[in-house]
This record gives structure tokens, C-alpha cells and sequence, in this order.
């Protein structure tokens, strides 16, 4: 037996005997993706204190992964398909485990920018060759169990980020939650040529460059306004990225509906089930990257856990999905995919609506129902939806159906942590206005506290000190008129110090019941589109393309 698989599995005339293997490196490269922005959530804090981050530094930092992502995909996708998927997947570890390297070295917000952005251009050759070369090596009546198994992967890895980070940084600096990526890529890269068979389209004609490049350029810049807007201000960036988003879209629509072989045929979305899905994919990540936003900063700074302990309280979340998944192959070849998805998102709403109880003295015994509700619910839903997305592509655009997938699940998640994240910001600075009048703070220190959670936790805790300092002082002070004012002035100050940190916690959790309402309000409206939009009964894939045809035309090809 040879070390490294060269036979495409498009030659081949059975099902690829290792194929289960396979999933197993497609898994782990998925797993190790979506870890990279899980994991940065609990790292954030050890980075912003050694870097001396501000906020706008601190959110590109995670943002600047998600912009090369969710814009490139499509047309990585693409070439993928044309040329090698394997090839496409190798070359994403690549440059992946690059920027993992180059993330590790760097010291400044600069550089750490530009090594996430590094690391999410091979997000981008990644994601869609996952999926593409499962599609590809398994043969339809297991692709849906494959499916299910990826997806799960997928929730495994959201709740798996801040648990690895976490450990990490116990003994170790932000900086190995880049390098501990560089090992996991080379194991992947080295099984891939071991593990995975080749494959590609069998009859590509020349790629919509023309297409894809107006791609790059609407996802971009949508991403860049979802990010920009909610965070910074509508101001000329913002409304520039939002003109050039929709003047990209509409040349986008045209250019494909004219064009004889489109990068994506957008009449796709035509078809109720596959824009169903689509939709049900992009409001589920919407929900579940917004309430994983909020709920890591509530449960270290709120309730104060370390990244390790917060890491190990959303596994809950993770052990849900699977369970959920397995719930999902069992009932959606029975009932159909718009009772078990239409189920899942009914289930994410609830999730969220029970979070709307969450109050200053919430422990994380309220949190667990609501996360393994949501964890239920993203096992239940999203692998019939991705198995319907595949599903309406043909074996020649396998790469293409990845991407888009993969793409309505990126914006979805970067449209819930800006939305969700604005919504968040704005409720915990007003309720906190209110909380610290009659606090004697200066209006400074209060500007400051209203930025976020922890820096109004940093705010009470600077304080605090001052007032410490003071009582020292005046111990060893021996006027006594001299000592009265300084420890008067300590009093008053630890007071202020004290009302600060109770208002910060009670503000903050009064916000993320405010936000909590605002996600079930949306995820809630978007379920009965969704009810809408999917038609009943059937498999996944029951009324979208076969891609029979496709894979006889290989078959022929090969001989």
C-alpha cells in the first residue's frame, strides 16, 4: 500500500475504503479553524494588557480573521474545484499554520492583525475543501451521516476554543493559542496526502474570474460595514463599504445571471429549500456567535472565573451538539428536514429567551439549561441544512456549494457579534449611567467604565487602590485634622469603588438579558421565514440537483 493516495476518488469504482478516516482529517481540519476564533475570546484580555490594545486594535484583531474568510471563499472554492480540492485544503494548512507561526512571533497590534489575516485566507482554502472532498468521498446514502459529523465538529469546536485557550494560559502567554494551531495543521497536512484521496471536478470549463472577483469584493465589504458600522460609528468608512457592498452585489447578480458558466448560479436561491437553508444557517451562527460574545465576558467578568474554568463551563454546549446531531440522523430521514430544523431553531429561540432571566445575581446554574438548549438545537438543525446546501450542486461545483454554506455561516456569525455586540455595548453603558449617579466619580473614570465590562471592572478596582493608598496614608499621617480628611476621602472613594463594581456586574447583566431579547426576538421571526421558505416533506436533497450526472460523466472520463 502506498503512504500517499494518488488515485482521485472520482476513478475509483467503489466507495473509498478509508473514507471515514478521511472525515477524521476533515474534521480536524475544520476543528482547528473555528478554534481560532473561539479561543481568541478568552486570550483577548492576557493580549490587550501586553499589547496596550485598544478597543478598535482589540476588534480587528479578532475581525481581521473573519474579513479574507468570509470574502474569498467563493472563489477559493472555485479554484478548488478546477484544479485539486486536496490541493486547495493542503495549501490552506499551509498557510494557516504560516500565520499561526507569524501570530505567535508578533508583538504589536500590527502584526497580530496581519497574522490573523493571514491565518483567515487559509480559513478560506480550508472551510469550502472540507466539505467539498466529503461531499466527493462519500457516496450519497452516508453523506448525510458525514454531514451530521462535521457539523457536530463544528459545535465541538466553539465550545473546545475556550477550553484549550484557557489551559494554555494557565502555564503559558497569549501567544501559544497561535502556536498550539502549528503542530494540529502539520498532522493534518501530512494525513491529508495519507488519508484523502484527490479529487476535483471531472468537466470544469474556465472559471468566472469576473465573478468571483466581484465576490472578494461585496462579502469584503459587507463584513468590513457589519464590523465597522456598529462599532465605530456610521461615519465615511462605514458608508463607503456599505455603498461599494451594494453597488458589488448588484454587478455580482447581473454579471453571474448573464454569464454562460457563473462562479454560482444565484438562481439557486430560487429553490425554497437550498435559500431556506441558507437563511436558517447564516440566523443560527447570527444567535450563536452573538450569545458565545456576551456569555464568555459575563462568566469571567461577571462571575469571575479564569479562561480554564470559563472554557470548561460551555462544554455543556459542545456535549449538546452532539447529542442533538444524533437526533438529527435518526428523525430527518423519518420526518423530513423542515420539521427537524424548523425544531432546532424553535429550540435556539427558546435558548435565548431563557436567557432574558439572567440579573445580578444569576449564577452559572442559570446558564446551563439555556446552553444545552442551544447546543440541542445546533445538532438538530444545521446538518440538514448544509446537507441541502451540498446537495444543489452538481459534483463539478462541490467546492462552490462548500463556500456558499460556509459563507452564509460567516456572515451570519459577524452579523450577530456586531449586531448583538452593539446592542450589548449600548444597553451596558446606559444602565450603567444610572447605576454610578451618586457615585462621586469623576466623569473621566466613568467615561472609561462605559467602554466594556472589563474596562469598568478596571475602572473599580483603580479605585479601589486610591483608596487604599489613602487610608495608608493617613494611618502614618499625624495631624489628626490631616488624617480625618484622608480617611474621609478613602471612605468616600471606596464606596464609589464599590457601588462601581456593583453596577458594572448588575449593568452588564441587565444587558445581556436586553441583548438575549433582542436575538430571540430575531432568530424567533427568522424561524417562521424559515417554516415558510422550507417545503414539507422529503429528503434534504430530495428536490435540488442529483449529481448522478456528474459523477457517470467522471466515471466516463476516467475510462
Amino acid at each position: 500500500m502506498r503512504l500517499v493516495i494518488n488515485e482521485p476518488v472520482e476513478r475509483m469504482d467503489r466507495p473509498y475504503a478509508r473514507r471515514w478516516w478521511a472525515l477524521l482529517v476533515l474534521c480536524l481540519s475544520l476543528l482547528i479553524i473555528v478554534m481560532a476564533n473561539t479561543a481568541l475570546t478568552v486570550a483577548a484580555p492576557d493580549m490587550t494588557r501586553d499589547l496596550k490594545l485598544s478597543s478598535a486594535d482589540l476588534q480587528w484583531v479578532i475581525d481581521g480573521y473573519t474579513v479574507p474568510y468570509a470574502a474569498l471563499m467563493l472563489l477559493l472554492g472555485a479554484i478548488g474545484d478546477k484544479y485539486s480540492r486536496r490541493g486547495a485544503l493542503a495549501l490552506g494548512l499551509l498557510v494557516f499554520g504560516g500565520g499561526a507561526v507569524f501570530g505567535y512571533l508578533a508583538d504589536s497590534a500590527a502584526t497580530v492583525i496581519a497574522a490573523r489575516a493571514v491565518m483567515g485566507t487559509g480559513a478560506a482554502l480550508i472551510m469550502p475543501a472540507t466539505l467539498s472532498l466529503l461531499a466527493a468521498t462519500f457516496p450519497r446514502a452516508e453523506r448525510a451521516k458525514a454531514i451530521t459529523l462535521w457539523t457536530a465538529t463544528a459545535g465541538l469546536a466553539i465550545a473546545a476554543g475556550p477550553l484549550v485557550a484557557g489551559a494554555l494560559l494557565k502555564n503559558h502567554g497569549w501567544s501559544s493559542t497561535f502556536l498550539i494551531n502549528v503542530p494540529i495543521a502539520a498532522l493534518a497536512l501530512i494525513a491529508s496526502f495519507v488519508l484523502v484521496p484527490p479529487s476535483r471536478a471531472a468537466h470544469h470549463e474556465r472559471i468566472d474570474y469576473v465573478g468571483g472577483l466581484l465576490s472578494v469584493v461585496w462579502i469584503g465589504s459587507l463584513v468590513y460595514m457589519i464590523i465597522e458600522g456598529p462599532h465605530f460609528g456610521w461615519h465615511a468608512k462605514a458608508v463607503t463599504a456599505a455603498v461599494v457592498a451594494a453597488v458589488a452585489l448588484a454587478a455580482f447578480v447581473v454579471w453571474e445571471l448573464r454569464h454562460p458558466r457563473p462562479v454560482l448560479d444565484v438562481r439557486r436561491f430560487g429553490n425554497r429549500r437550498f435559500a431556506g437553508s441558507n437563511l436558517a444557517v447564516a440566523l443560527f451562527f447570527l444567535a450563536v456567535f452573538g450569545a458565545f460574545y456576551f456569555l464568555t465576558q459575563h462568566l469571567q467578568f461577571v462571575l469571575g472565573y479564569d479562561a480554564l474554568a470559563t472554557g470548561v463551563r460551555m462544554l455543556p454546549l459542545a456535549g449538546a451538539v452532539f447529542v442533538g446531531s444524533a437526533l438529527t440522523g435518526y428523525l430527518t430521514p423519518r420526518v423530513g428536514m423542515k420539521i427537524t430544523v424548523t425544531a432546532g431553531m424553535v429550540g435556539g429561540t427558546t435558548a435565548l429567551a431563557l436567557l432574558t432571566r439572567v440579573d445580578s445575581g444569576s449564577t452559572y446554574g442559570d446558564f446551563v439549561l439555556p446552553l444545552v438548549i442551544l447546543g440541542l438545537a445546533i445538532g438538530l438543525a444545521l446538518s440538514p441544512c448544509t446537507d441541502a446546501i451540498m446537495g444543489a450542486f452538481p459534483e463539478s461545483e462541490l467546492g462552490v456549494g462548500g463556500a456558499v454554506n460556509d459563507t452564509s455561516l460567516e456572515l451570519g456569525g459577524s452579523l450577530g457579534i456586531a449586531l448583538l455586540g452593539s446592542v450589548l455595548s449600548s444597553s451596558y453603558s446606559s444602565h450603567l449611567t444610572d447605576a454610578a449617579k451618586g457615585s462621586g466619580l469623576p466623569a473621566g473614570a466613568l467615561d472609561t467604565a462605559r467602554d466594556s465590562v472589563g474596562s469598568g471592572y478596571g475602572v473599580s478596582q483603580a479605585v479601589a487602590a486610591k483608596a487604599q493608598q489613602l487610608a495608608e496614608q493617613a494611618a502614618h499621617t499625624a495631624n489628626a485634622r490631616q488624617a480625618a480628611q484622608l480617611k474621609e476621602q478613602a471612605g468616600q472613594l471606596a464606596h464609589g469603588a464599590r457601588q462601581m463594581a456593583d453596577g458594572v456586574g448588575a449593568s452588564f447583566a441587565d444587558a445581556v438579558s436586553h441583548t438575549s431579547l433582542v436575538g430571540a426576538v430575531i432568530l424567533g421571526i427568522g424561524t417562521v421565514l424559515v417554516g415558510v421558505l422550507l417545503p414539507r416533506g422529503g429528503r434534504p436533497a430530495d428536490d435540488v440537483e442529483e449529481p448522478g450526472e456528474d459523477r457517470a460523466l467522471a466515471d466516463a472520463a476516467s475510462r
